[in-house]
């Protein structure tokens, strides 16, 4: 007699097993009839499976996870590639993307998103543009040129009006966005848009272009490029710039499946288990794509301890290492004196506790074997 759905289901509901893995087993078992016999085996399989994997008590988990990534590491290359096969959007690849995860940068060096639209867009090359064109930061010189006459002391800026269309914006909200942002007057003389600096001035006249050509009229400030790219059958948007917040306002783009290798602004617009699952994806794929295998659970431990105070912080001394209890794990990392002079003034006590103190002062660490005290002797 084959089990229902709902047989499977309790029974997967009472195993002692974490929540991804139930919820695998039941996707899995639900469109596959099975007898109870069956069930129980491939349950007791699975339960002792996960009991093999899991870390033996006083495993030194965090040794083990630093050289699991530290000795692959010496392997990667040093190296800027072109991003998803586009050729006009680069991204750091490598080594330097590594350092910039466990650092927690603020910025990446290349910020890029990788933006999914909604079905009705994804679909149509004409509406993937739009959408395309409504985030790109849009500046004059997309629209047209800029010329100076120098005899008037004048800024001569000559619109496009098919690059206009395109983006969809006017003459008269460029104007109005030129002098929004100047404080000058704005002519308009003969489909040209002219201005001039407050004092009639070679140096003003040259500093006022300047200005001009930084001016965002529309998109998001920040994303300089955007490119199309059809992967299967629908179309994605890359970018040069990132900007999570503001993206995902946008009518179609699909919120859910839209992402930046910016983890910072991850964890400021999603929360913080965004940015944990972030770090541990960017680091696997840095990792794979240099073809080099690490076992994903040392990555979390790495994501976990960088997140485990609701905020992402770097693996140095500005973060995870100089925020260590012990004093000689902190003096061991950077700036050796200024951490035992500032211990010294303070009268800090280290409880030897961790592996890097132990080491030090030529004990066994408080791991594995070196856990095991006597208590009493007979």
């Amino acid at each position: 007699m084959s089990l229902t759905g709902k047989d499977v289901a309790d029974r997967l509901e009472a195993l002692h097993l974490p929540h991804n893995i139930r919820e695998t087993m039941r996707s899995e078992l639900s469109s596959v009839e099975l007898s109870e016999e069956q069930l129980e085996a491939i349950v007791s399989q699975v339960e002792e499976d996960y009991r093999h994997s899991m870390v033996e008590p006083c495993e030194a988990v965090g040794v083990v996870a630093a050289q699991s990534i530290g000795e692959p590491g010496t392997q990667m290359t040093m190296r800027t590639f072109h991003y998803a096969g586009v050729a006009e959007i680069n991204v750091t690849l490598g080594l330097p993307r590594l350092i910039e995860i466990v650092d927690a940068r603020k910025i990446p060096s290349t910020p890029t998103m990788t933006i999914r639209l909604t079905e009705e867009y994804a679909h149509d090359r004409d509406l993937a543009r739009e959408v395309a064109w409504a985030i790109e930061s849009t500046s004059l010189l997309h629209l047209g040129s800029i010329a100076t006459d120098l005899a008037e002391m004048n800024v001569i800026i000559e619109l496009n009006p098919s690059a206009m269309e395109q983006r969809k914006i006017t003459v008269e909200e460029v104007a109005d966005s030129l002098r929004e942002e100047t404080g000058l007057a704005v002519d308009q003389k003969d489909g040209s848009l002219v201005m001039a600096p407050e004092e009639p001035s070679y140096r003003d006249l040259l500093q006022l272009v300047e200005k001009i050509k930084k001016i965002s009229l529309k998109g998001v400030e920040g994303i300089k490029r955007v490119v199309i790219r059809k992967e299967g059958e629908e179309y994605i948007l890359y970018t040069e710039g990132s900007s999570l917040r503001k993206v995902m306002e946008f009518e179609g783009v699909s919120p859910g499946r839209t992402k930046t290798n910016n983890i910072n602004e991850i964890g400021e617009v999603l929360g913080i288990e965004a940015a944990r699952n972030a770090i541990i994806n960017e680091a696997t794929d840095t990792l794979r794509e240099q073809g080099l295998s690490v076992d994903v659970r040392h990555i979390m431990l790495v994501a976990d301890i960088m997140t485990v105070d609701g905020e992402v912080k770097q693996i140095g001394r500005h973060g995870v290492s100089g925020e260590k209890a012990s004093v000689l794990a902190r003096a061991a990392f950077e700036v050796t004196v200024n951490h035992i002079l500032d211990a010294a003034v303070r009268g800090d006590v280290d409880d030897l506790k961790g592996v890097t103190e132990n080491v030090i002062v030529g004990q066994p660490i408080q791991l594995g074997t070196g856990d095991v005290k006597l208590v009493a002797r007979r």
